[in-house]
C-alpha cells in the first residue's frame, strides 16, 4: 500500500487529478524529479490500486438526460447481497452503495430520458426479490462532479 504521507506521491496524484494524460516528462519537470522516479511511482500507484486513469464523460453532452439517485429499501435484508449483485450488472448504474438511514441502497443511474428511467425501474429494479420500496430523486442540474481534494486525506493523517 502507498505511504499516503509521501509528498512525492501526493504531488504526482494531484497533477494527474488535474490532467490524467499528463506525461511522465511533464510531471517530472513540474515536480523536479527524474522521469524514471515518476514512472516507478506511477507504476506502484497503479499496481496498488491507488490510481486508475479514466475518462470522465459529461452525461448531458452525450445524450443522458435523466440522471437520478434511486434510494432502495430492502425487506427482508437477506436479499441485500443478491440485489447488489444484480444492480452492479446494470449498465445504467454509475454509483452503488450500501447506506444508513431510511433506505438500504443508493444507486445513481444515467438514462437517455424519462422513458428509459421508467423502464429501468419497472423492468430491472422493482422486479428484484427483496426490493420493498424505491424513492427516485432526479438531478435537475449538476454543478460539480469531482474527486476529493487530496489535501483532505493528507490532513487526516497528521
Amino acid at each position: 500500500m502507498t505511504n499516503l504521507n509521501d509528498e512525492l506521491d501526493y504531488q504526482i496524484l494531484k497533477l494527474l487529478q488535474k490532467d490524467g494524460r499528463m506525461s511522465f516528462t511533464e510531471i517530472s519537470k513540474e515536480i523536479k524529479v527524474a522521469v524514471s522516479t515518476i514512472r516507478h511511482r506511477y507504476i506502484n500507484l497503479v499496481e496498488e490500486g491507488t490510481l486508475k486513469i479514466i475518462g470522465r464523460v459529461d452525461p448531458d453532452k452525450i445524450g443522458f438526460n435523466a440522471y437520478a439517485s434511486i434510494m432502495i429499501s430492502v425487506k427482508p435484508k437477506l436479499h441485500l447481497d443478491t440485489i447488489f449483485e444484480e444492480l452492479i450488472k446494470l449498465p445504467e448504474v454509475s454509483f452503488l452503495a450500501l447506506t444508513s438511514g431510511d433506505c438500504d441502497i443508493e444507486a445513481n443511474v444515467m438514462c437517455r430520458d424519462m422513458t428509459h428511467l421508467n423502464e429501468l425501474l419497472r423492468t430491472k429494479i422493482h422486479v428484484l426479490e427483496g426490493v420493498f420500496d424505491t424513492k427516485t430523486n432526479m438531478y435537475m442540474k449538476i454543478y460539480k462532479i469531482s474527486q476529493p481534494d487530496l489535501e483532505l486525506a493528507k490532513l487526516s493523517r497528521k
